[in-house]
Order: structure tokens, then C-alpha cells, then sequence
């Protein structure tokens, strides 16, 4: 009986440290991200995109390259200057997207966030980012 006790204490254990380590490896994922939106730094957040990404800017949906996304972002971010600038839940597909949702402060308005990743070869990069008011 002891034995058994001691063998569901050691799965559990091993499966909450599996669990922290994917939570932090998503957070390590996100954080060059997170730090460029805290920053207003369009030029920072969009070293972090794929070669082409879809941007949504309030149901506004459009595809844009590394470039023209750098533009349309320092716009957003000089309409919108951030106040602060969280990730609020992250996860996975089984595909092995990644994902994050954020809350953009800006003013008096709130912003949800939400980034799709991909890995491509040892790079995480950005495919889309939604920036939709509360």
C-alpha cells in the first residue's frame, strides 16, 4: 500500500514539474514579444514576425509583409501609446502552434491580444496578432 502511495506522489510530481517547464519554455517563447509591445518598439516586435503575417486591428483584418507591418504597427503604437502591457494566458495546439493572449493598456481603452507562433527551424516567429478593444 505504502509503495503505491509513493509511486502516484512521484507521477504527480513528475507531471507538475512537465508542467512548469512547458509554462516556462511558453514564457521564454513570448517574452521577446511582450518586451517590444511594453516598449512601443514595432521595429522589436517585428523581428519576431515570419516573412508575411496577418494583423487584425479591430475586426480589421489585412496580410502584411515584415515591412509593411513595421509601419502599420508604429501607427497603432503612436494612436495608442501602451500604459502597460501583460500576457495573460498562453498555450499550445497539438499541431504545435503557440499562442498567446495579452491585455494592451493604452489611455483609458483595453485592448485583448492575441499572438499566433510557429516554430520555423530554431525561430518562434509570429504568423498573426489581433489587437481588438474590450
Amino acid at each position: 500500500m505504502k509503495m503505491g502511495r509513493m509511486k502516484y506522489g512521484f507521477s504527480f510530481s513528475v507531471f507538475f514539474v512537465a508542467l512548469a517547464l512547458t509554462a516556462t519554455a511558453q514564457s521564454e517563447v513570448f517574452s521577446p514579444m511582450k518586451e517590444a509591445i511594453k516598449a512601443n518598439d514595432a521595429g522589436a516586435l517585428v523581428k519576431t514576425f515570419a516573412q508575411s503575417v496577418e494583423i487584425n486591428f479591430e475586426g480589421n483584418i489585412s496580410t502584411y509583409s515584415k515591412a509593411q507591418s513595421e509601419f502599420v504597427l508604429k501607427d497603432f503604437f503612436k494612436k495608442h501609446p501602451v500604459n502597460d502591457f501583460s500576457i495573460v494566458h498562453m498555450g499550445s495546439s497539438k499541431g504545435g502552434l503557440q499562442f498567446a493572449i495579452g491585455r494592451y493598456l493604452s489611455g483609458s481603452d483595453s485592448y485583448n491580444v492575441l499572438m499566433r507562433v510557429r516554430q520555423v527551424g530554431t525561430d518562434n516567429l509570429v504568423h498573426e496578432i489581433s489587437f481588438v478593444k474590450e
